[in-house]
Parts: structure tokens; C-alpha cells; sequence
């Protein structure tokens, strides 16, 4: 899978929660009523990372590692933090990853040299 199918279905999944499952006024309601589902389990969960801004947290940590020392791998979960980061309210620290993680395209490849060619 790509990284723009999983930065795509990463984007959905935040915007699902925030409009269907966070912003959802009766099931919100319910919730605080004390219902006991997994909706509501993973409601709390979302809000308690919200609320301690760990989205914007784990996406600026991953983009500042890929920034320094790059991986596929570490790029994803960035770009997943970040993206759910920007949807879910923690948007100062998840737009500063994703410049990163931006920037962090912008590298010279390791046989290149930087002094041009004649």
C-alpha cells in the first residue's frame, strides 16, 4: 500500500471520529450518560490523546527523527500523526511535523555530491 492510500485512509479514519464519533451531539450524550460500548470506549480514548496533544507530540517526534535519520517507516507514522493530528484539534505541532516531514524529502541521495558536475 502506498503512502497516499495510507495517508488517505488515515485522513478518513480522523474525520469519522471527529465528525461522527466526537462531534456526534447524541452520541455524545450517551456516552457521558455512562453507556458502555466500544464507541464510546475509543471516544474517551481520542479525547484523553487530544487533550494531552499527543497526535501533534508523536508526529513532531517522528518528523523530527526522519528528518534525521530517514525511513519509510518512521515517515508513516509521521504522516498518519500528523494528518490525524491536523483534523483532530492538535494543529500547531502537527503542521510544524509535517513541514518537516516535508523538508525531509528535500535530501541530496547518498551517491550524490553536492558540488555540481562540469
Amino acid at each position: 500500500m502506498s503512502l497516499a492510500v495510507f495517508g488517505l485512509v488515515v485522513l478518513g479514519a480522523a474525520l469519522y471520529l471527529r465528525y461522527e464519533v466526537i462531534e456526534n451531539t447524541p452520541l455524545g450524550l450517551a456516552c457521558e450518560a455512562g453507556r458502555q460500548s466500544l464507541v464510546c470506549t475509543v471516544r474517551d480514548a481520542v479525547i484523553v490523546l487530544f487533550n494531552q496533544s499527543a497526535f501533534g507530540w508523536i508526529a513532531l517526534i517522528m518528523a523530527v527523527i526522519q528528518f534525521w535519520r530517514p525511513n519509510i517507516v518512521v515517515f508513516g507514522v509521521g504522516l498518519a500523526a500528523s494528518l490525524a493530528g491536523l483534523v483532530l484539534y492538535n494543529t500547531n505541532a502537527s503542521a510544524l511535523a509535517l513541514a518537516l516531514l516535508v523538508l525531509s524529502l528535500a535530501r541530496l541521495s547518498p551517491g550524490a555530491s553536492s558540488a555540481p558536475s562540469r
